[in-house]
């Protein structure tokens, strides 16, 4: 592959994922209207609300540092580099190579650790409490992921995310079918706590003393507020094309149909994330822990089941 071919479609994967990510918050709020029995916002809101931030200004505290100040263009930096390295589907990744899996988990971890130490820098308590909430389910939830990306680089017998999911597996949905739905059922919870999602947390409520992620952007205005939300919506992207991916690899598409698949499952999967938002409650804080570890036994039952196959 020639240089100008790998550039071209590193440029084509980054264009696709920034303009349809956004879409993903609004597709999840226009389902909450319809449970809510209010006409909601447009679907395409998200898109306007990042317009208008990027046409703000920023305003800072005279008590931050430049943690503050990069925090969001490192975290949307971050998590835009993992992205490439997730495939859409049947489609390879831009960019692949053995062990990417761990680039793709620390590039994640590394846009966390900037969130944290940023929220740590405004000096506010409120936000110093989702520092240390999202400090410790990160540490639960990390885990099963690796879990998770240690299940199917067994079952492909490669640590390259592109071979790992998609195209690659779909014979293996005949013996161990069960073993990858407890992955897309584990990876799924990460979905929720990863992004914050109810049960775990509610992305809209105001209260500081239940709040993870909404609390450590409190302090955020402008364009910095834009690439926080951008960012986040580029993170719930990335564990939905996880999830849709694995589990496209069953039915063996090719082609049109494959990229149409993937498509239609990012917003069946939307849907399903807004359904569970509008029938659920927030969980208790003390409760969240016992989720991630309920997606930590799923992952360890999985990769049990994938050793027992391989071995």
């Amino acid at each position: 592959m020639s240089q100008f071919s790998v550039v071209y479609s590193i440029l084509v994967h980054w264009l696709v994922i920034l303009l349809l990510s956004p879409i993903f918050f609004g597709v999840i709020s226009r389902v909450k209207a319809f449970f809510a029995g209010k006409r909601g916002p447009s679907v395409f809101q998200p898109y306007f609300d990042l317009i208008k931030l990027f046409r703000k200004r920023c305003v800072y505290s005279r008590a931050t540092t430049w943690v503050s100040r990069a925090a969001p263009c490192v975290v949307f930096a971050a998590v835009l580099a993992a992205a490439l390295i997730l495939p859409f589907g049947m489609l390879k990744a831009p960019v692949r190579f053995s062990g990417d899996i761990i680039l793709a988990v620390y590039l994640l971890a590394l846009a966390r650790f900037f969130m944290i130490i940023a929220a740590l820098d405004t000096g506010s308590s409120f936000e110093g409490m989702g520092a240390s909430r999202e400090a410790f389910f990160s540490c639960l939830s990390e885990l099963s992921l690796f879990m998770n990306f240690i299940t199917l680089a067994l079952l492909a017998h490669n640590s390259s995310l592109s071979h790992m999911i998609g195209a690659d597996i779909p014979m293996s949905w005949i013996t161990i079918g069960p073993a990858l739905l407890l992955v897309v059922a584990s990876v799924f919870i990460l979905l929720l706590a990863e992004n914050c999602r109810i049960p775990v947390d509610d992305p809209q409520t105001h209260l500081e003393l239940t709040m993870i992620h909404e609390v450590m952007i409190l302090d955020y205005s402008g364009p910095d507020l834009a690439f926080v939300l951008y960012a986040a919506s580029l993170k719930l992207w990335v564990f939905g094309a996880l999830i849709v991916s694995v589990l496209l690899s069953a039915l063996g598409l090719e082609g049109m149909a494959a990229i149409g698949g993937f498509y239609a499952g990012m917003v069946v999967l939307a849907v399903l994330v807004g359904v569970i938002e509008s029938t659920m409650a927030r969980l208790s804080l003390l409760k969240v822990p016992q989720m991630l570890v309920g997606a930590g036994a799923l992952s360890v039952l999985a990769f049990t089941l994938v050793v027992r196959f391989t071995s």
